[in-house]
Protein backbone atom coordinates (compact mmCIF):
# COMPACT_ATOMS: atom_id res chain seq x y z
CA UNK A 1 0.00 0.00 0.00
CA UNK A 2 1.91 3.38 -0.87
CA UNK A 3 1.92 6.61 1.06
CA UNK A 4 1.54 8.60 -1.95
CA UNK A 5 -2.77 8.36 -1.76
CA UNK A 6 -5.73 10.10 -1.62
CA UNK A 7 -8.36 8.63 0.69
CA UNK A 8 -12.23 10.22 -0.51
CA UNK A 9 -14.04 10.83 2.54
CA UNK A 10 -16.96 12.66 1.71
CA UNK A 11 -17.08 13.08 -2.13
CA UNK A 12 -19.64 15.31 -2.76
CA UNK A 13 -22.65 15.53 -5.21
CA UNK A 14 -20.33 14.42 -8.09
CA UNK A 15 -16.86 14.99 -8.10
CA UNK A 16 -14.56 13.37 -11.09
CA UNK A 17 -10.75 13.19 -12.11
CA UNK A 18 -9.67 15.46 -15.02
CA UNK A 19 -7.26 16.37 -17.29
CA UNK A 20 -6.88 17.97 -20.63
CA UNK A 21 -9.19 15.62 -22.28
CA UNK A 22 -8.58 13.03 -24.59
CA UNK A 23 -8.71 14.63 -28.11
CA UNK A 24 -8.00 12.74 -31.57
CA UNK A 25 -10.85 10.00 -30.77
CA UNK A 26 -14.06 11.64 -32.65
CA UNK A 27 -14.12 9.51 -35.33
CA UNK A 28 -14.46 6.79 -33.16
CA UNK A 29 -17.29 7.92 -31.34
CA UNK A 30 -14.89 9.22 -27.95
CA UNK A 31 -15.65 12.67 -26.44
CA UNK A 32 -12.98 14.65 -25.27
CA UNK A 33 -13.99 14.98 -22.17
CA UNK A 34 -11.44 17.20 -19.81
CA UNK A 35 -12.06 19.71 -17.02
CA UNK A 36 -14.61 22.40 -17.92
CA UNK A 37 -12.79 25.05 -16.43
CA UNK A 38 -9.45 25.00 -18.09
CA UNK A 39 -8.07 28.31 -16.86
CA UNK A 40 -8.85 27.34 -13.41
CA UNK A 41 -7.29 23.72 -14.23
CA UNK A 42 -4.08 24.94 -15.48
CA UNK A 43 -3.98 27.82 -12.30
CA UNK A 44 -3.90 25.06 -9.42
CA UNK A 45 -1.66 23.14 -11.17
CA UNK A 46 1.17 25.65 -12.11
CA UNK A 47 0.55 26.75 -7.60
CA UNK A 48 1.32 23.36 -6.49
CA UNK A 49 4.56 22.59 -9.08
CA UNK A 50 2.60 20.10 -11.49
CA UNK A 51 3.01 20.30 -15.07
CA UNK A 52 -0.06 21.82 -16.51
CA UNK A 53 -1.70 17.96 -18.11
CA UNK A 54 -1.78 17.17 -14.42
CA UNK A 55 -4.78 15.04 -13.43
CA UNK A 56 -7.16 17.27 -10.98
CA UNK A 57 -10.26 16.85 -8.88
CA UNK A 58 -13.43 18.53 -10.05
CA UNK A 59 -16.05 19.40 -7.88
CA UNK A 60 -19.67 19.97 -7.93
CA UNK A 61 -21.83 22.67 -5.52
CA UNK A 62 -20.72 21.00 -2.59
CA UNK A 63 -17.59 20.40 -3.07
CA UNK A 64 -15.42 17.03 -1.23
CA UNK A 65 -13.39 15.86 1.72
CA UNK A 66 -10.00 13.79 1.25
CA UNK A 67 -7.06 12.67 3.94
CA UNK A 68 -3.98 12.33 2.03
CA UNK A 69 -1.50 9.40 3.45
CA UNK A 70 1.30 11.48 2.92
CA UNK A 71 2.20 15.28 3.22
CA UNK A 72 1.16 17.14 0.35
CA UNK A 73 0.57 20.57 -1.15
CA UNK A 74 -2.78 21.35 -2.65
CA UNK A 75 -4.39 24.22 -4.01
CA UNK A 76 -8.47 24.67 -5.17
CA UNK A 77 -9.53 27.26 -7.50
CA UNK A 78 -12.56 27.29 -10.07
CA UNK A 79 -15.32 28.11 -7.96
CA UNK A 80 -14.98 30.29 -4.77
CA UNK A 81 -15.35 28.02 -1.49
CA UNK A 82 -14.30 27.47 1.93
CA UNK A 83 -11.31 25.47 2.53
CA UNK A 84 -10.77 23.62 6.09
CA UNK A 85 -7.67 21.71 7.11
CA UNK A 86 -8.95 19.49 10.36
CA UNK A 87 -11.42 22.39 10.49
CA UNK A 88 -8.98 24.93 10.19
CA UNK A 89 -9.47 27.40 7.73
CA UNK A 90 -7.12 27.94 5.28
CA UNK A 91 -6.29 29.69 2.05
CA UNK A 92 -8.32 29.43 -1.45
CA UNK A 93 -6.71 29.76 -4.32
CA UNK A 94 -2.95 29.38 -3.04
CA UNK A 95 -0.48 26.13 -2.44
CA UNK A 96 -1.45 24.94 1.10
CA UNK A 97 0.75 21.86 2.76
CA UNK A 98 -1.99 19.42 4.25
CA UNK A 99 -0.03 17.20 6.05
CA UNK A 100 -0.16 13.01 6.18
CA UNK A 101 -3.87 11.82 7.88
CA UNK A 102 -5.28 15.64 7.94
CA UNK A 103 -8.62 16.21 6.70
CA UNK A 104 -8.60 18.93 3.44
CA UNK A 105 -12.21 19.54 2.77
CA UNK A 106 -13.40 22.12 0.17
CA UNK A 107 -16.99 23.15 1.15
CA UNK A 108 -19.76 24.60 -1.05
CA UNK A 109 -19.67 26.87 -3.32
CA UNK A 110 -20.36 30.90 -2.57
CA UNK A 111 -21.10 31.21 -5.72
CA UNK A 112 -20.32 29.26 -9.30
CA UNK A 113 -20.62 25.59 -10.13
CA UNK A 114 -17.30 23.70 -10.04
CA UNK A 115 -14.36 24.04 -7.87
CA UNK A 116 -10.70 22.56 -8.84
CA UNK A 117 -8.37 20.56 -6.41
CA UNK A 118 -4.73 20.40 -7.23
CA UNK A 119 -2.58 17.89 -5.73
CA UNK A 120 1.27 18.06 -5.80
CA UNK A 121 2.32 15.12 -8.19
CA UNK A 122 -1.17 14.88 -9.75
CA UNK A 123 -4.11 12.16 -9.69
CA UNK A 124 -2.24 9.02 -10.63
CA UNK A 125 -5.22 6.89 -11.64
CA UNK A 126 -4.70 4.70 -14.79
CA UNK A 127 -4.95 6.83 -18.20
CA UNK A 128 -7.42 5.70 -20.98
CA UNK A 129 -6.38 6.57 -24.51
CA UNK A 130 -3.88 8.68 -23.15
CA UNK A 131 -5.98 10.70 -20.60
CA UNK A 132 -6.95 10.30 -17.23
CA UNK A 133 -10.35 12.39 -17.29
CA UNK A 134 -13.79 10.67 -16.60
CA UNK A 135 -16.88 10.60 -19.10
CA UNK A 136 -19.68 10.44 -18.08
CA UNK A 137 -21.12 10.12 -21.61
CA UNK A 138 -19.25 7.24 -22.90
CA UNK A 139 -18.20 6.10 -19.03
CA UNK A 140 -14.51 5.90 -20.05
CA UNK A 141 -11.55 6.47 -17.36
CA UNK A 142 -12.30 6.32 -13.49
CA UNK A 143 -15.28 6.35 -12.35
CA UNK A 144 -16.77 9.57 -10.25
CA UNK A 145 -15.71 9.75 -6.70
CA UNK A 146 -17.34 7.48 -3.87
CA UNK A 147 -16.77 7.12 -0.09
CA UNK A 148 -13.71 5.45 0.71
CA UNK A 149 -12.57 5.21 -3.07
CA UNK A 150 -8.44 5.92 -2.91
CA UNK A 151 -6.53 7.85 -5.43
CA UNK A 152 -3.02 7.28 -6.39
CA UNK A 153 -0.96 9.97 -6.45
CA UNK A 154 1.99 10.72 -8.59
CA UNK A 155 5.34 12.07 -7.59
CA UNK A 156 5.97 15.56 -7.47
CA UNK A 157 8.72 16.97 -9.58
CA UNK A 158 8.28 20.35 -9.19
CA UNK A 159 7.99 23.46 -6.51
CA UNK A 160 4.89 25.37 -5.70
CA UNK A 161 4.52 28.99 -6.57
CA UNK A 162 5.66 31.24 -4.34
CA UNK A 163 2.63 33.37 -4.08
CA UNK A 164 -0.17 34.34 -1.30
CA UNK A 165 -2.86 34.21 -3.34
CA UNK A 166 -3.60 34.03 -7.54
CA UNK A 167 -6.81 36.40 -9.01
CA UNK A 168 -9.57 34.28 -10.65
CA UNK A 169 -12.13 35.34 -12.73
CA UNK A 170 -15.44 35.39 -10.70
CA UNK A 171 -18.27 33.33 -11.91
CA UNK A 172 -20.86 35.21 -14.27
CA UNK A 173 -23.45 36.94 -12.72
CA UNK A 174 -24.37 36.84 -16.78
CA UNK A 175 -23.29 34.63 -19.26
CA UNK A 176 -22.40 36.53 -22.43
CA UNK A 177 -21.31 33.95 -25.18
CA UNK A 178 -19.73 35.21 -28.63
CA UNK A 179 -21.13 33.06 -31.31
CA UNK A 180 -20.46 31.98 -34.72
CA UNK A 181 -23.91 31.27 -36.62
CA UNK A 182 -24.10 28.48 -38.70
CA UNK A 183 -23.98 25.35 -40.35
CA UNK A 184 -27.06 24.89 -40.08
CA UNK A 185 -28.95 28.46 -38.88
CA UNK A 186 -30.81 28.50 -42.09
CA UNK A 187 -33.01 25.52 -40.66
CA UNK A 188 -34.28 28.56 -38.55
CA UNK A 189 -36.61 31.49 -39.86
CA UNK A 190 -34.65 34.99 -39.70
CA UNK A 191 -37.06 35.59 -36.68
CA UNK A 192 -35.51 32.98 -34.97
CA UNK A 193 -31.69 34.00 -35.60
CA UNK A 194 -32.56 37.07 -34.60
CA UNK A 195 -34.23 35.77 -31.62
CA UNK A 196 -31.12 33.77 -30.52
CA UNK A 197 -28.54 36.50 -31.15
CA UNK A 198 -30.77 38.93 -28.96
CA UNK A 199 -33.21 38.04 -26.82
CA UNK A 200 -32.19 36.50 -23.24
CA UNK A 201 -32.29 32.88 -21.91
CA UNK A 202 -31.01 31.74 -18.24
CA UNK A 203 -29.30 28.54 -17.73
CA UNK A 204 -31.34 25.89 -16.96
CA UNK A 205 -30.73 23.55 -13.79
CA UNK A 206 -30.62 20.38 -16.23
CA UNK A 207 -27.33 21.32 -17.63
CA UNK A 208 -24.60 19.16 -16.85
CA UNK A 209 -20.86 18.09 -18.28
CA UNK A 210 -22.23 16.81 -21.76
CA UNK A 211 -24.28 20.44 -22.61
CA UNK A 212 -25.25 23.75 -21.06
CA UNK A 213 -28.97 23.63 -21.46
CA UNK A 214 -31.06 26.85 -21.39
CA UNK A 215 -34.29 28.23 -20.52
CA UNK A 216 -36.08 31.44 -22.70
CA UNK A 217 -37.29 32.14 -25.81
CA UNK A 218 -37.94 28.89 -28.55
CA UNK A 219 -36.65 29.35 -31.92
CA UNK A 220 -38.64 28.30 -34.46
CA UNK A 221 -38.14 26.19 -37.32
CA UNK A 222 -38.00 27.02 -41.21
CA UNK A 223 -37.43 23.61 -41.85
CA UNK A 224 -39.51 20.62 -41.16
CA UNK A 225 -38.00 17.05 -39.98
CA UNK A 226 -34.78 16.52 -38.79
CA UNK A 227 -30.81 16.34 -40.48
CA UNK A 228 -28.95 12.67 -40.97
CA UNK A 229 -26.86 12.78 -37.63
CA UNK A 230 -23.34 14.83 -38.55
CA UNK A 231 -20.30 15.46 -36.31
CA UNK A 232 -20.71 18.17 -33.07
CA UNK A 233 -17.86 19.88 -32.09
CA UNK A 234 -17.17 21.56 -28.55
CA UNK A 235 -19.15 24.79 -28.34
CA UNK A 236 -22.03 23.95 -30.57
CA UNK A 237 -24.97 25.20 -30.07
CA UNK A 238 -27.72 22.27 -30.70
CA UNK A 239 -31.12 23.18 -31.00
CA UNK A 240 -33.73 19.78 -29.96
CA UNK A 241 -37.48 20.19 -31.55
CA UNK A 242 -38.78 21.87 -27.94
CA UNK A 243 -36.57 24.95 -29.16
CA UNK A 244 -34.15 25.89 -26.22
CA UNK A 245 -30.83 26.33 -27.20
CA UNK A 246 -28.11 23.62 -26.34
CA UNK A 247 -24.04 24.29 -25.80
CA UNK A 248 -22.26 21.55 -26.07
CA UNK A 249 -19.39 21.14 -22.93
CA UNK A 250 -16.47 18.26 -22.91
CA UNK A 251 -18.72 15.29 -22.55
CA UNK A 252 -20.68 15.94 -25.44
CA UNK A 253 -21.68 13.61 -28.23
CA UNK A 254 -19.60 13.51 -31.33
CA UNK A 255 -22.25 13.60 -33.73
CA UNK A 256 -25.97 14.45 -33.14
CA UNK A 257 -29.35 14.93 -35.78
CA UNK A 258 -30.47 18.49 -34.31
CA UNK A 259 -29.99 21.78 -35.99
CA UNK A 260 -26.06 23.48 -34.59
CA UNK A 261 -27.64 27.11 -35.14
CA UNK A 262 -24.20 28.34 -34.19
CA UNK A 263 -20.84 27.56 -32.59
CA UNK A 264 -19.71 29.48 -29.28
CA UNK A 265 -16.15 30.62 -29.00
CA UNK A 266 -13.70 28.31 -27.12
CA UNK A 267 -12.64 31.20 -25.29
CA UNK A 268 -16.23 31.60 -23.52
CA UNK A 269 -16.96 27.91 -22.40
CA UNK A 270 -15.09 28.17 -19.00
CA UNK A 271 -17.27 31.01 -18.13
CA UNK A 272 -20.57 28.31 -19.16
CA UNK A 273 -19.23 25.86 -16.78
CA UNK A 274 -19.23 28.12 -14.10
CA UNK A 275 -22.88 29.57 -14.65
CA UNK A 276 -25.12 28.34 -11.63
CA UNK A 277 -28.44 27.75 -12.59
CA UNK A 278 -30.40 30.71 -13.13
CA UNK A 279 -28.12 32.99 -14.94
CA UNK A 280 -28.98 35.26 -17.56
CA UNK A 281 -27.03 34.15 -20.92
CA UNK A 282 -27.06 35.93 -24.07
CA UNK A 283 -25.56 35.04 -27.05
CA UNK A 284 -23.94 37.48 -28.77
CA UNK A 285 -22.56 36.88 -32.91
CA UNK A 286 -19.75 37.50 -34.17
CA UNK A 287 -18.92 38.39 -37.89
CA UNK A 288 -18.19 34.91 -39.64
CA UNK A 289 -20.47 32.25 -40.27
CA UNK A 290 -19.93 28.91 -40.58
CA UNK A 291 -20.94 27.08 -43.59
CA UNK A 292 -21.95 23.30 -44.61
CA UNK A 293 -19.38 21.15 -45.84
CA UNK A 294 -19.52 21.55 -49.63
CA UNK A 295 -21.87 19.14 -50.68
CA UNK A 296 -23.57 18.20 -47.90
CA UNK A 297 -26.66 20.47 -48.26
CA UNK A 298 -29.68 20.54 -46.13
CA UNK A 299 -31.22 17.01 -47.30
CA UNK A 300 -28.10 15.24 -47.71
CA UNK A 301 -28.19 11.54 -45.86
CA UNK A 302 -24.98 10.45 -44.68
CA UNK A 303 -23.27 7.35 -46.26
CA UNK A 304 -24.74 5.14 -44.43
CA UNK A 305 -27.91 6.91 -44.54
CA UNK A 306 -30.08 8.49 -41.85
CA UNK A 307 -28.89 8.07 -37.95
CA UNK A 308 -31.46 8.26 -34.72
CA UNK A 309 -31.30 12.34 -33.51
CA UNK A 310 -29.44 12.71 -30.63
CA UNK A 311 -31.06 13.71 -27.10
CA UNK A 312 -28.03 15.15 -25.19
Amino acid sequence: MTDRALVVVRAGALTTVQDRGRPGYAHLGVPRSGALDGPATRLVNRLVGNPLEAAVLETTVNGCAVRPRSSVTVAVGGAPCPVTVDGRPVAWGAPVRVPSGALLDVGTVVSGVRSYVAVSGGIAVDPVLGSRSTDLLSGLGPARLADGMVLPLGTPDGIHARVDVAPQPAPPTELVLRVTLGPRDDWFTPEAVRTFTSGTYRVSSASNRIGLRTEGPALERALPGELPSEGMVLGAVQVPPEGGPVVFLADHPTTGGYPVIGVVCAQDLAAAAQAAPGTPARFVRTRSRLRPERGAGNRATSRNGPAPAHRP
